[in-house]
């Protein structure tokens, strides 16, 4: 029997992303969605490009992560329950372009998000390698607590002129990454209330968040793992007559806002990053093996 046992893992299978938090350099709990596979040996397979590294830099600096398994879209379930894994993460500095030892992965992936296919075909090429160049990450689980479905708020939140007020509201809920007495990080799916000193959070009872940086994350993605959308709004966590406060200071958008010029600069700026990346090694750029990927691309549209 593995840690991963005590959750339910027909649940756990369904969900199409998760929140995984690592440790910032200053210590500050980051998280993103992505997505992971339960492996049998009860171990979790998560992998970043390139492109998006600071997740495997942060995990080679400190292995204590966590992920919240927490956005139903996509999955089939209604108000299916949160699961929360506490774990150590490896990543090696071994770059994968091809999907030899990830091959299940990937073949899900394909399934569930079928417009990652397209980049596979040869006109895009150039421009998509970065997104097959990969880190693998696992996650060995430590503890696991399941918690119900956490439904939106029946009114919505108040304007606020807070850093970040515009991002979260247009989301239900949002994930707070903190830390506990251990410095380790964990996660929380909550709904922020603007307040004049931050903003008001009702965190569940098992998450041993206390005062410390802390960052709310906010994402979306369609049925098919498609028009995906983040934001990071980093910042303190602070008490205030015994209740959490979050206290925003910078917001983070990887992809931009989502406006049309933002999909050149997002493939100007992944490029950059994975260059960055092998030169500052000394390595020449990989060749993706496609006809491997093209394959579990073939075998995931037969098997959806």
């Amino acid at each position: 029997m593995t840690v991963l046992d005590l959750a339910p893992l027909d649940v756990l299978d369904a969900y199409r992303t998760c929140e995984f938090v690592t440790l910032g350099r200053d210590g500050t709990p980051l998280a993103w969605p992505t997505a992971a596979r339960r492996r049998p040996d009860g171990t979790l397979l998560l992998s970043t490009s390139l492109a998006f590294a600071q997740k495997a830099l942060n995990i080679r600096r400190d292995g204590r992560v966590a992920l919240l398994f927490s956005d139903l879209t996509g999955s089939g379930l209604a108000q299916p329950p949160q699961i929360l894994v506490a774990g150590h993460a490896e990543c090696p500095d071994e770059i994968r372009s091809g999907p030899q030892g990830a091959e299940e992965y990937w073949r899900t992936l394909f399934e569930r998000q079928p417009h990652s296919r397209s980049y596979l075909a040869a006109p895009v090429r150039v421009l998509m390698d970065w997104y097959y160049l990969r880190l693998l990450i696992t996650v060995t689980p430590h503890d696991v607590v399941v918690r119900p479905h956490l439904p939106a708020a029946d009114r919505p939140a108040p304007a606020s002129a807070l850093v970040g007020a515009a991002q979260l509201a247009r989301f239900p809920t949002a994930v707070l990454a903190a830390r506990d007495a251990t410095g380790a990080p964990v996660l929380a799916r909550t709904r922020p209330v603007p307040a004049p000193d931050g903003f008001a959070l009702d965190v569940p009872a098992d998450c041993p968040a206390l005062p410390g940086p802390a960052s709310l994350l906010v994402h979306r993605h369609d049925e098919r793992l498609n028009h995906l959308h983040n934001a990071l709004v980093r910042g303190e966590l602070r008490t205030r007559d015994g209740e959490l406060r979050f206290v925003p200071a910078t917001v983070v958008e990887p992809m931009g806002s989502g406006r049309a010029r933002d999909a050149v600069r997002v493939l100007r700026s992944t490029r950059r990053a994975t260059d960055r990346y092998l030169r500052r090694r000394g390595l020449p750029r990989p060749r993706v093996r496609w006809e491997e990927f093209g394959e579990l691309a073939r075998q995931a549209r037969r098997r959806g």
